[in-house]
């Protein structure tokens, strides 16, 4: 090939720069939006913003002994992450899939995650049939996704809306 093929096209970087300021934008939305709740519940913490894998990603972060494990688990980051998202969708009239994080609550859920998954790998390898995971979000199903592969395994998404879980398959 030669190096002109190699070269990305004008237009798909100019395309490529808009949805990283259109993420960023979504950051700053989410992130103003996380900072007045931790001011009206006296929490304190530091916000970040970053772009990661096509989604804006926010990190709420403080000392060891924060005051943020008080909203930390993963299930009220979870809700907080859908109110972030409803402000951002209110300002930008777009969908988002920003992430949140609390006091690394996204490590601690992506490894009891892990250790799910890898258990109904085991069992689908063991009994030879095909297994059936819970009800996920986008997020989660993506990492699960990717730790079926890992193992050698196929997976399918089946189901809508919050009834959309993976089917672990062997391959074929």
């Amino acid at each position: 090939m030669s190096e002109k093929e190699l070269e990305v096209p004008a237009e798909a970087k100019l395309d490529a720069a808009a949805d990283v300021k259109q993420l960023e934008e979504e950051g700053d939305i989410a992130a103003d939006y996380i900072e007045e709740l931790l001011d009206i519940y006296d929490l304190d913490g530091d916000i970040d913003i970053d772009v990661r894998q096509g989604r804006a990603y926010i990190a709420v972060t403080g000392e060891a002994d924060s005051s943020l494990r008080l909203i930390s688990d993963p299930e009220t980051v979870e809700a907080l992450q859908e109110l972030a998202r409803l402000a951002v969708q209110t300002k930008t009239n777009t969908f988002s899939r920003l992430i949140l994080d609390v006091a690394g609550s996204r490590d601690a859920k992506v490894a009891s995650l892990a250790k799910m998954v890898n258990k109904q790998i085991e069992k689908a390898k063991e009994t030879g049939k095909s297994v059936p995971l819970k009800p996920m979000s986008s997020y989660e199903r993506k990492l699960a996704h990717d730790l079926i592969a890992e193992a050698g395994l196929v997976s399918e998404s089946e189901g809508e809306g919050k009834e959309r879980h993976i089917v672990i398959k062997h391959a074929e």
